[in-house]
């Protein structure tokens, strides 16, 4: 009989992020209707955390233009955890206008891809998260900053990203005055070992204010991570429905781990996360027709839920 991990019967946060980080990376953009509809229906699945947007430049993103009004919406749903992201002073203080509950900042350990993708180096995203602590405070705003630290396992610009780097910048933001930080395999470099030395090693940094884990599934390693995260004690973890997504800097690359079928993966497990499976499967078909055209990924919509699976209570356990 194998020993019982910590985290059986634990309770896990699929956190949604295809409205920011899924939309952002095709072309389509979709209307603001289709895309409360998709909140609604994600909450109505038992999702209780999405990003809805980042507050950045409509002729930057116009995908994302409509934030602050997905923002106000999300905010009239029960228990609702609503994030979005802001590359800058600028766009926190849009966040804090707007009451998002969390506001992610994102940082690159790569220079490289930081320089590419921010256009700042990583000591300058420190620089800016410690502005936007300032002006939370100053505000009396209970918004959250979380400092995402992306390229956390490599980079297609740089190539190898230390460990020590990663660490370092966490630290960083944590004394720049950031709320929580999480790590994100913004192209698809990681693997379980490496996953599970690194989110070790963070959480003697950060400890609960590690938050979130965000793996891309570009080799087919996502979900394989976060299993080595959750061994690592990590309960929150970044999906998109469908798995869109992607980097620029990673091109011809697949999206995010499928929110779909990490919510199958997790239930399977007996790990809670709140979601009924068939609903948000139904609400990945709608989004698939609202995104005709474009690539989705993922499995579980293609082969559907083995006869042998129940999202209740479930009287069978590797464990007992």
């Amino acid at each position: 009989m194998p020993p019982l991990p910590q985290w059986a019967h634990a309770r896990a946060v699929i956190r949604e992020v295809g409205l920011r980080d899924g939309l952002q990376s095709i072309a389509t953009v979709l209307p603001t209707d289709q895309k409360i509809e998709w909140i609604r229906a994600a909450h109505e699945a038992g999702q209780r955390e999405i990003e809805v947007g980042s507050f950045v430049p409509a002729r930057l993103l116009p995908q994302l233009a409509d934030t602050a009004e997905l923002v106000a919406y999300a905010k009239t749903l029960p228990d609702l955890f609503v994030s979005v992201l802001v590359p800058n002073l600028k766009g926190a203080e849009r966040a804090l206008e707007a009451q998002a509950d969390l506001m992610l900042v994102p940082l690159s350990a790569s220079e490289a891809h930081s320089l590419a993708n921010l256009r700042k180096t990583p000591e300058e995203v420190v620089a800016e998260v410690a502005r936007m602590r300032a002006a939370r405070d100053a505000s009396g705003a209970k918004t959250l900053i979380e400092g995402g630290i992306g390229t956390a396992f490599g980079c297609t610009l740089q190539g190898r990203v230390e460990p020590a780097q990663v660490l370092r910048c966490m630290q960083s933001l944590l004394d720049a005055g950031a709320d929580r930080v999480s790590l994100a395999d913004t192209v698809g470099y990681a693997n379980p070992a490496a996953v599970r030395a690194l989110f070790e090693a963070a959480r003697e940094i950060a400890g609960e204010r590690l938050w979130c884990a965000h793996f891309h599934d570009t080799r087919g390693l996502a979900l394989a991570n976060v299993y080595a995260a959750l061994e690592a004690g990590l309960t929150r973890f970044d999906a998109t429905l469908g798995g869109i997504g992607g980097c620029p800097h990673a091109p011809g690359a697949s999206g995010n781990a499928a929110s779909e079928d990490l919510a199958f993966m997790l239930a399977d497990m007996d790990i809670d996360t709140g979601i009924e499976i068939e609903r948000l499967l139904a609400l990945r078909a709608r989004v698939g027709q609202w995104l005709a055209g474009e690539t989705l990924h993922g499995t579980l919509w293609r082969a559907g839920l083995p006869k042998t699976f129940r999202s209740a209570s479930r009287s069978t356990n590797l464990y007992t």
